[in-house]
């Protein structure tokens, strides 16, 4: 039995990335205000990704769905009068020439899904002018604004459109009278924000080295080793940009932190915490059920660290004092 290696989704990983509230303040404010720090980690809390809403047109309805990578609201004045905001991000790994479109549609699915929560306060006209109870709106109702930001993961420079003007094909003329829409796009291969946070600042510098194309995939990898081990860079950091970029990173070689815990000295820590204690015999029978989730939190933490399956399955044979037969009934069980 062998576990296929590397096997990193890039949603995944990035979702997991970003979820972090130090990085997600840092890398927003880089891109809206320059680095000035202007929204605390603090202030921030997440919300639903998924933007759900039906358009209606007369004798048709079309139902849209759209689900956002990250997104999490700024709950407290941005020092520019606004109390709540909505920031968003989506995450391409490879060039979509219809983004600016898209991220349209997400933004208006935001809005949408406030309004219909606003009309339900509104069962009747009680209060309310003739226009405002037709609306289910009141004049002075307001909503929260959003804002979405694209990364672009790719190697190739982006050439897509970046506003709603163009994707479309419109007359000098009547350029004036047709309303625009504008997304933020973020290159990770090349680009000038003037992060804070130390992670962010690792994490794109070794996305501008995987994805530099005037070098070799394997000068790439060599470099991004080298630049996690010179920095002391967290093995998920490194984890994260090969999954981002689907760049097959050797980062079994760098340790991956646990607190003051590194791989090397895993075992070591298991031990401490009295995890790894008695014979085969004792398991076997059921009589140690720590002994047994020690084996499980083992197996669990080397495949985690991309320890193959078979050198895996002898530190059990030696941590544990275990036949092969039944360190392979345990790896059976929890090696996923």
């Amino acid at each position: 039995m062998t576990k296929k290696t590397q096997d990193l989704k890039p949603d995944t990983v990035l979702k997991n990335y970003w979820n972090n509230n130090e990085q997600f303040a840092d890398f927003f404010n880089a891109v809206l205000f320059d680095g000035e720090q202007v929204i605390s980690p603090d202030e921030l809390e997440d919300a639903d990704t998924e933007e759900s809403s039906v358009l209606e047109h007369r004798e048709y309805a079309e139902s849209i769905k759209a689900s956002r990578d990250s997104i999490k609201i700024c709950k407290k004045s941005l020092t520019h009068g606004v109390e709540f905001v909505m920031l968003g991000m989506e995450s391409q790994e490879h060039i979509h020439y219809a983004m600016p479109m898209r991220v349209m549609g997400y933004d208006y699915g935001t809005y949408k899904k406030q309004y219909d929560s606003n009309t339900k306060k509104y069962q009747n006209a009680d209060g309310m002018t003739e226009d405002e109870y037709l609306s289910r709106m009141k004049q002075t109702d307001r909503f929260t604004p959003a804002i979405t930001v694209v990364v672009y993961y790719g190697d190739n420079p982006w050439d897509g459109a970046t506003t709603l003007h163009g994707m479309l094909n419109i007359p000098d003329k009547m350029k004036p009278f047709v309303n625009d829409y504008k997304m933020l796009l973020v290159e990770a291969r090349q680009n000038d924000l003037i992060l804070h946070n130390m992670t962010n600042i690792a994490f794109f510098d070794m996305l501008k080295v995987v994805l530099n194309k005037s070098i070799t995939k394997s000068e790439a990898r060599k470099k991004v080793v080298e630049y996690a081990q010179k920095h002391n860079v967290d093995k998920t950091v490194v984890m994260t940009v090969a999954g981002a970029t689907k760049c097959k990173i050797d980062y079994n070689s760098l340790s991956r932190k646990r607190g003051d815990v590194t791989m090397n000295t895993l075992f070591d820590e298991i031990e401490k915490e009295g995890m790894i204690k008695g014979k085969a015999e004792g398991i076997i029978e059921g009589k140690a059920e720590g002994i047994i989730e020690g084996i499980q939190a083992l197996i669990e933490s080397l495949q985690e660290m991309e320890i193959p399956y078979t050198k895996t399955q002898n530190q059990l044979m030696v941590k544990f004092s275990l036949s092969e037969d039944t360190a392979q009934e345990y790896m059976d069980k929890f090696w996923k």
